[in-house]
């Protein structure tokens, strides 16, 4: 199956670039409620994986034992853009659980936020294992090492117990029994592939706690509960998925992950949406879901207007085009939520 056009960028009246893609909305019981092309192909949801590689931290009491709140579990779910916001919690959540960065199996990449980064090389430092993005992520399965009593050393390997947890969170919610693929992320921590449809279906399991078990659906409220709540951790400044969870006021949790995926829970409704745009163009994926959430009444329109709609700017700030959903998203017939509200 060759995927449809999802996102056009047009120079003056032409289409000058167009980007295919696959998107699947599911219930939490396996519905399909939309499909717009393969979702049934495996893809590695990337860092929109980590709302479920989260849930060990919460459901095995981990999170309890260390005291942790909303912003250390936003932590566990975020790409951070290595913001003081962002650096000073992990290194204060790595001191409670009696660890420090070289314990972090990720390595240090520049700082996303430019005033921060600009500063930074200007008194000539360098950024460090908590810079990293995924930082968060690795010291909440850090923390689940400590908790269980098991090695912290290689923690990010796939045999580790921890990321075996979160192998087996994932088939249970996915619906998948077999083994699931899987490959080393860019913070070096093993990454699940699963088909779109499956990825979807967790995800609306995670929107749904009551399918879940007492401790899961906890688990599922606290990390939904974290990320909309503070969507700054989960991204930062500026960045689209904080934009779209302020512009949502607590209707969606969004997250992107690298190579063009996207995941939105949605918990009103029960609805999970997983979305892979085949080339891997990010961009492409900020305006897929914008457009979709925004269609579906969950974000404010005028607040995400710029990520639907971006301008193509010359060198001079002239507008000589735009980035803009193509026909098989305009034409897509999305779930009416109107007659949808999720028991909570």
């Amino acid at each position: 199956m060759i995927n449809p056009v999802l996102v056009e960028v047009t120079r003056g009246e032409c289409v000058e670039s167009a980007h295919r893609g696959a998107v699947a909305i599911s219930d939490a019981q396996g519905n399909v409620l939309l499909q717009l092309g393969d979702i049934e192909k495996l893809h590695y949801p990337r860092s929109a994986l980590k709302p479920i590689q989260a849930l060990p931290l919460v459901e095995s009491g981990a999170a309890d034992a260390f005291t942790l709140g909303e912003d250390e579990i936003a932590l566990a779910c975020a790409s951070h853009s290595g913001e003081p916001m962002h650096t000073s919690r992990v290194s204060a959540w790595l001191a409670r659980i009696g660890l420090q960065e070289s314990d972090l199996a990720c390595g240090p990449h520049a700082v996303r936020y430019e005033p921060v980064w600009e500063d930074m090389v200007r008194r000539g430092e360098k950024p460090t294992r908590i810079h990293n993005n995924c930082s968060g992520k690795h010291t909440g399965f850090l923390t689940v090492a400590r908790h269980w009593g098991v090695a912290t050393a290689g923690y990010e390997k796939v045999d580790h117990p921890v990321q075996q947890a979160v192998a087996k969170a994932l088939g249970e919610l996915s619906g998948i029994a077999r083994p699931l693929p899987w490959g080393i992320d860019g913070c070096a921590a093993p990454n699940f592939a699963l088909p779109l449809s499956a990825f979807a279906h967790a995800l609306a399991r995670l929107a749904s706690p009551q399918t879940l078990s007492p401790e899961r659906a906890r688990a599922a409220r606290r990390i939904v509960g974290a990320m909309t709540a503070r969507p700054e951790l989960v991204a930062g400044t500026g960045r689209t998925c904080t934009t779209m969870m302020r512009a949502g006021r607590g209707r969606v949790a969004v997250k992107t992950g690298a190579e063009a995926a996207y995941a939105a829970i949605v918990p009103g409704h029960g609805l999970g949406i997983a979305l892979k745009i085949d080339d891997g163009g990010g961009r492409a994926a900020e305006t897929a879901i914008a457009f979709l959430l925004d269609r579906m009444g969950l974000v404010d329109r005028a607040e995400v207007a710029d990520i639907v709609h971006p301008p193509i700017l010359n060198t001079r700030e002239a507008r000589v085009g735009e980035r803009r959903p193509a026909p098989a998203l305009l034409d897509a017939p999305l779930p009416d939520l109107s007659a949808r509200t999720a028991a909570q």
